[in-house]
């Protein structure tokens, strides 16, 4: 079962690129310009793991040209996977510099700031990304924010968060997660349904959600609903500790 922070800290960077095998193509679109040629195959190559080779390619588009925002933000992706912070920052904050209304490097940097705890900070890169109107993924912006909201704690904030996430795409399944997980954490189970009803119209239920969906439904009292959420789990994830918490409930449901 994956957290919410696991998930997250699976950071989404912009491919500028295709795949490897086209870098003919990034030079033939790119002719008269090595840096961004290279930014885009060292985007590539970290996308793939290769993060030696990406690094010596940013290394080099940086040389190439000192000011290229795209090189700065993506490398700082790579410095924080590699874990280090301070150098991570330091390009976070020039591609910042260099261009204070690009929303994916607002957000990356949201995500680096909140994960450092620096929470007030990192609300302000968020609250800038979205302000941008031709951006097209808010909703991958408000659930970070809403995630990040849930560090202070603040339950009622991130609520809202990813409310707005849902407002803009109401079938995001980061946000269709976030709130069922709210909704079954406040009892409210109808609500709950609902969510997880919506959630499993665009992607699977891990065992996770699939528990949850026992529970709610139980206090509902569908057994319909229940058996088709306790089958999912023990067929699809029998070693999971949610299946054992399962049988376990049904060991006790049967003892009554």
């Amino acid at each position: 079962m994956r957290s919410p922070m696991v998930i997250w800290l699976m950071v989404t960077i912009l491919l500028l690129g295709a795949c490897a095998s086209d870098k003919s193509r990034f030079v033939e679109q790119e002719k008269g310009d090595p840096a961004k040629v290279n930014t885009q195959l060292a985007i590539e190559y970290m996308r793939v793991g290769m993060y030696e080779a990406a690094m010596e390619k940013f290394k080099k588009a940086l040389k190439q040209n000192p000011d290229l925002q795209v090189a700065h933000s993506s490398v700082a992706i790579l410095y924080e996977r590699l874990g280090e912070t301070a150098l991570a920052e330091k390009h976070y904050r020039i591609a910042y510099n260099l261009d204070h209304k690009d929303s994916p490097t607002l957000n990356n940097y949201g995500q680096f700031l909140c994960r450092e705890g620096r929470l007030k900070e990192a609300n302000e890169m968020f609250t800038s990304a979205v302000r941008n109107p031709l951006y097209r993924y808010p909703e991958k912006v408000y659930t970070n924010a809403g995630i990040c909201a849930l560090r202070q704690p603040d339950p009622v904030l991130a609520d809202t968060y990813f409310r707005k996430a849902l407002q803009a795409n109401p079938k995001y399944p980061p946000a269709l997660r976030e709130m069922a997980k709210s909704s079954f954490g406040k009892q409210k189970y109808l609500a709950t349904r609902a969510y997880l009803q919506r959630l499993q119209e665009v992607s699977g239920l891990t065992p996770e959600y699939l528990w949850m969906g026992v529970q709610a439904e139980s206090v509902l009292g569908d057994s319909n609903a229940v058996s088709s959420y306790a089958l999912a789990l023990k067929n699809r994830f029998p070693e999971s500790d949610e299946t054992q918490a399962l049988l376990e409930w049904e060991r006790k449901q049967d003892g009554r």
